[in-house]
């Protein structure tokens, strides 16, 4: 009798945390949490706007959704919200479906990733090759940077298609309304913030000179402020002061959507109905996918910077559903992890989820603090933002002729088959076949692991060697030794050496029923030797030991050895 299914176990590791927490762990954690709330700000309304939704639907889904992945996930310091890889995926289901849809497929998806976790396929999502990751994750990389060029130029599109051929087209149509104001801000954001670190670094080594010149009581406190400060907002206010102050005729956030709501978001059901939950299956199941590969992905890049216990794959992935199932019913955005902003919160000293709770209540804060400041902020900085953002996300140095040379063939056409896919029509299709073509690659480098080598030709005898696993792939190798046995004299034995053999499937076991067959029918015998303990199970299970047992038996008195 079969086990029954065992469900995972609904623990956040939040609880685990606070064993022994103490005051001083709780001042790192609001420290990080403060700053990642800053950093968070910006990106937030930036990814919103990318998708085409408003920049509150991102900075409601940063606030909720990091505030229940944190309290609720699996991980001691990811940070959770909207992320630069969904851009590309919710632009398109908003051009193709509506937001309402959206918002449905987004809560969808979040039952999808709570039952993943439940269910414990938090592993699983290990097993998508390398290769297939880097490809996507270029891919909409690539796809974020094109999309952002319209405000980056500041060109008058009305609206963008989904698709980046389209967009291309629309780009180069209406290069004529080019703002070279909007182009500037842009220019300088991206600029501003590929410098800052080294900025960043010359203060510090300046407060370290001040340190030894004057002594501890003089250290450049400006020095530790400054490393604190995070780029992408020190560019979105000093440039939005540069806008504002000069009168720069550029699109902003008020221009375009009227500012930022002053109150709390109001929850709201969208209309829902089975029918429309049919015609959502492939958004949802895109958001879904790409929530959990991201998040675990991320929760593990968290586990190797932070150096504290390893995450717990479907608690994270319970957690993620719950906070995909929950921000739609606040006008909300897919979430999930977020590296940029996990790794900034690890190294600002973050040690529990307490800091990424407090992330989102300083993000709370600060919105409900400043909404009317928001609508000044130029457009073109964001997009310089997700620029920056986007050129980060991507692994182009695997693209180098160098780096193409060190790989095999198989890792090289999954990559940039799932980069094409991923560019030229969208993620789902990109994933599905990628991770297809990757089960077919492995098959067939699998099927070259089993060999079949002739030992021994000492008539009536016939002594073989097997290597590797006889699996489904490999099952057709056998077919030689069938002609064999087909070709020679009537009554041979032949003999299988299986200390080498490490697996047999079902088909493999039909390919040697065969072969034991085609013995049977030349008058022969056929023995397999030296069984290992999975292939011995296979032919016992199957009832082979049995007849392999039975036709030697019949065979005993009339054989010449």
């Amino acid at each position: 009798m079969s086990s029954p299914l065992k469900l995972a176990a609904f623990r956040p590791r939040l609880i685990e945390a606070l064993a022994g927490y103490d005051r001083t762990r709780f001042f790192k954690d609001v420290g990080a949490g403060v700053t990642v709330g800053i950093v968070a700000l910006p990106l937030a309304m930036a990814f919103a706007i990318a998708s085409g939704l408003k920049p509150e639907a991102g900075i409601w889904t940063a606030i909720i959704a990091g505030f229940l992945i944190s309290a609720l996930g699996g991980s001691a310091v990811q940070i959770g919200g909207p992320a630069g890889a969904y851009i590309v995926i919710v632009y398109g289901i908003v051009e193709r479906y509506g937001v309402a849809n959206l918002l449905i497929a987004t809560a969808c998806a979040g039952v999808l990733l709570f039952l993943m976790g439940l269910f414990r396929l938090g592993t699983l999502v290990r097993f998508v090759p390398l290769s297939i990751v880097v490809g996507f994750t270029n891919g909409i990389a690539a796809l974020i940077l094109i999309s952002q060029l319209k405000d980056w130029l500041g060109l008058s599109i009305p609206k963008m298609p989904a698709d980046m051929f389209s967009q291309l087209h629309a780009l180069a149509s209406h290069l004529d309304s080019f703002n070279p104001n909007a182009f500037a801000l842009g220019l300088a954001c991206v600029l501003g913030l590929v410098a800052w670190p080294q900025l960043l670094l010359a203060t510090t080594r300046l407060g370290r000179g001040v340190h030894r010149l004057f002594g501890r009581a003089a250290r450049s406190r400006a020095a530790q402020a400054g490393s604190r400060l995070p780029g992408p907002m020190v560019a979105l206010v000093t440039l939005t002061l540069v806008s504002w102050g000069f009168a720069l005729p550029v699109e902003t956030i008020g221009t375009r959507f009227g500012g930022i709501p002053e109150g709390l978001p109001t929850f709201a059901l969208p209309a829902f109905s089975w029918e429309t939950v049919k015609q959502l299956v492939t958004p949802t199941l895109t958001i879904a996918l790409l929530g959990a590969i991201e998040s675990l992905l991320c929760a593990r890049v968290a586990d190797q910077v932070g150096g504290l216990p390893r995450h717990d794959p479907n608690q994270e992935l319970m957690a993620q559903g719950i906070a995909n199932a929950v921000t739609p019913f606040f006008g909300g955005m897919p979430a999930t992890g977020t590296i940029a902003r996990t790794v900034t919160n690890v190294r600002a000293g973050a040690s529990s989820p307490i800091a990424g709770m407090v992330h989102a209540l300083t993000l709370l804060a600060v919105v409900l603090l400043a909404a009317p400041l928001a609508r000044h902020v130029p457009l073109a900085v964001l997009a310089g933002v997700l620029i920056f953002v986007a050129w980060n996300m991507g692994e182009w140095r695997e693209f180098s002729p160098g780096m193409l040379r060190r790989f095999s063939r198989h890792y090289r056409l999954l990559m940039l088959g799932t980069f094409f896919l991923t560019v030229v029509f969208d993620l789902t299709v990109a994933v599905q076949v990628g991770i297809v073509l990757a089960c077919a690659l492995f098959v067939r480098r699998m099927s070259t692991l089993f060999s079949i080598e002739l030992v021994a030709v000492q008539p009536p005898v016939l002594t073989y060697r097997l290597y590797g696993a006889l699996f489904f792939g490999a099952a057709a190798k056998l077919d030689p030794v069938v002609t064999a046995v087909e070709r020679a004299p009537r009554g041979m034995t032949v003999v299988l050496d299986a200390m080498q053999l490490i697996s047999v499937d079902a088909t493999g076991l039909d390919a040697l029923r065969q072969l034991h067959k085609a013995v049977r029918e030349r008058g022969g015998v056929l023995r397999v030797e030296s069984l290992q303990a999975q292939p011995q199970e296979v032919f016992e299970r199957s009832g082979f030991a049995a007849e392999l047992e039975g036709s030697a038996a019949e065979a005993a008195p009339g054989t010449a050895h």
